[in-house]
């Protein structure tokens, strides 16, 4: 335990700085895109998709290369947001399972030091914002595309002499993805993961998704060219992603692919441009860093941390941890997880090793994947890497390991590697320790939540 203590002087979360760092209160706007991945952008280094936009913000301000979701499903990552309390604790754990009524969110913090609270698009999850206590909320049903202008008018029109937080989301690049013409040439030089399956219909519907990153990317750019038009320079503008994207290994998974997000943050005179920072953050570390920012007081009831110093040039917090959680949704995507991961390590524990995995992708609509998913189930008929692909997809071990610098994306398990015995101990001392202190029972916990949400629908 003298270890783990080193990782863990923190678990008690104290969150809220305690002085403003400047006379007038900043406004705040957040964009959030739905179910995009931290790789699939040209700021990460993805070249077959466009997204010009992102680079404004990078070039404007500061890039998080370690920024992660609290769970890879959109009801879960959204409510720890809009909580700063991971979903064990706010009470979503289930995707479409709001956060309970009792507990304090976002809009309550900043509405306490006068801020006017708003929200357009998917911020929580579908039709879930009227009972965050937002002073205005709409257009968060599935898909609906008018929320980015609405909320563009909404600057244009607003009278109030209040700050200002306001939150903007896009339903891209969630399925269904945008139709685009097959292309023989442009499919060929699309650069798939390892984690896929190499087939022309995997690369056809890579295109796609890049047709809908990019349609996130137009939507960002409008939303950021307005808040400075109508705002002024003294707004902290954010941009993140709920969680990965709906491709296999990816949403519904603990891997970097269904948890690491892009993260920037602009803020003239404030953030440096075209600086990067390797600190972790975690999206409930959004909410108690906009209280520091607008002045607010510490609070040790969430588990949340600001990281305005880091914005600010004033700490870089490289040495850090951060953990996920899933539980699932329905018939879908039940198979119950938690992980801790530090710069260098990940460690997964799966709760129920011996049900098999399932999610949208192999047993929803064609929208939702089907279209390439079939082509993987005939190659792993005969190709010994599709079947591994593919039988990695539906069965998983009940501890998984990987060593991050050597395998970024998560291809070798290292936990029944005897070399790998320290990191995998500390791991599991790590995750033991903060599970105690979310009073995360596991499994049990996991069955009593489902039955609990399943009685109260």
């Amino acid at each position: 335990m003298r270890i783990l203590s080193h990782f863990l002087p923190a678990i008690a979360f104290a969150a809220f700085g305690l002085a403003p760092t400047h006379a007038a209160p900043p406004n705040f706007v957040v964009f959030i895109s739905d179910d995009h991945g931290y790789l699939d952008s040209q700021v990460a280094g993805a070249p077959e998709v466009r997204t010009p936009n992102m680079l404004r913000l990078a070039e404007a301000g500061m890039t998080f290369t370690n920024a992660f979701a609290a769970s890879p499903s959109c009801a879960p990552s959204r409510a720890a947001l809009l909580t700063g309390l991971m979903p064990t604790r706010n009470g979503s754990m289930l995707n479409h399972q709001p956060p309970r009524a009792d507990v304090k969110k976002l809009p309550a913090y900043l509405q306490e030091l006068g801020y006017e609270v708003v929200a357009f698009g998917k911020v929580a999850h579908y039709k879930q914002a009227k009972d965050y206590g937002f002073d205005h909320a709409s257009h968060d049903t599935f898909h609906d595309h008018e929320g980015i202008p609405a909320a563009m008018k909404f600057l244009r029109d607003r009278k109030s002499t209040k700050p200002l937080c306001l939150l903007v989301g896009t339903n891209w690049p969630h399925v269904p993805w945008p139709e685009v013409e097959p292309d023989g040439e442009a499919e060929s030089s699309v650069q798939l993961p390892p984690t896929h399956v190499e087939t022309p219909e995997t690369r056809h519907w890579r295109r796609r998704y890049y047709a809908a990153v990019e349609n996130m990317d137009a939507d960002l750019g409008q939303v950021y060219d307005a808040a400075y038009k109508d705002l002024g320079e003294n707004t902290l503008f954010i941009h993140f992603s709920d969680h990965g994207a709906q491709w296999p290994l990816g949403k519904w998974n603990l891997y970097d692919a269904g948890v690491r997000v892009p993260f920037f943050a602009i803020w003239p005179g404030k953030i440096k441009p075209g600086s990067k920072s390797e600190a972790t953050i975690s999206l409930v570390d959004v909410l108690p860093t906009l209280v520091e920012a607008a002045g607010g007081t510490r609070s040790t009831d969430i588990d949340g941390r600001s990281r305005l110093s880091v914005l600010l040039g004033k700490a870089t917090a490289t040495s850090d941890y951060t953990f996920t959680t899933h539980s699932g949704d329905g018939r879908m995507n039940k198979f119950p997880g938690r992980s801790v991961r530090t710069s260098r390590w990940k460690y997964i524990r799966n709760l129920n090793p011996e049900a098999e995995h399932h999610t949208h992708i192999d047993r929803g609509k064609a929208i939702d994947g089907n279209g390439y998913w079939r082509s993987w189930i005939e190659k792993a008929k005969i190709d010994d890497d599709a079947k591994a692909i593919v039988d990695r997809y539906f069965r998983r071990p009940a501890e998984e390991l990987y060593d991050l610098e050597a395998d970024p994306h998560e291809q070798h398990n290292l936990a029944a590697d005897a070399k790998s015995h320290i990191p995998l101990n500390l791991s599991r001392e790590m995750l033991n320790a903060w599970m105690k202190q979310q009073g995360d029972e596991g499994l049990a916990t996991e069955k009593a939540v489902a039955a609990g949400f399943k009685e109260a629908q």
